[in-house]
């Protein structure tokens, strides 16, 4: 007979101390959860960027990062979520991450000029060029 194996799902989870992206392209924790739709957050980053005020945000407006910030009780005041939050390295991981530098990468394309895309293009256009002449030089010598 087949063995079956049988896991734990690996979804993210609403819970309090998971962190969130929020619409505005900020982060912040669940400290409460209000109802099965809302839920007070606080994101007390030492980036501006990713800061956000303490307050209410529906969860459909939001996105639910792998990151949590442990033992953080429900309820907790600004002062000991940016604790937890500091000791748990929020920042750090998140800027590790690669949703942050998809982001990062996004607003840098964002800001070019019309010059400096014509100049990716052309240096795309070089390294194509180069990648096929060694695959044709790989193909002639099999």
């Amino acid at each position: 007979m087949a063995e079956i194996n049988i896991g734990a799902t690996s979804w993210r989870r609403v819970e309090v101390g998971r962190v969130l992206k929020l619409e505005s392209g900020s982060l912040a924790t669940i400290v409460e959860i209000i109802d099965h739709k809302r839920a007070l957050v606080d994101g007390p980053s030492t980036d501006p960027r990713l800061a956000t005020p303490r307050g209410i945000v529906s969860l459909a407006n939001t996105l639910l990062t792998p990151i949590v910030v442990e033992k953080l009780c429900r309820g907790a005041r600004s002062g000991t979520v940016k604790k937890a939050w500091e000791a748990a390295g929020v920042d750090a991981k998140w800027h590790e991450g690669n949703w942050a530098k998809k982001q990062l990468q996004q607003e840098r394309r964002q800001s070019l000029t019309d010059f400096d895309r014509f100049k990716v293009m052309r240096l795309k256009k070089q390294r194509r060029f180069e990648e096929r002449k060694a695959l044709a030089k790989v193909r002639a010598a099999a």
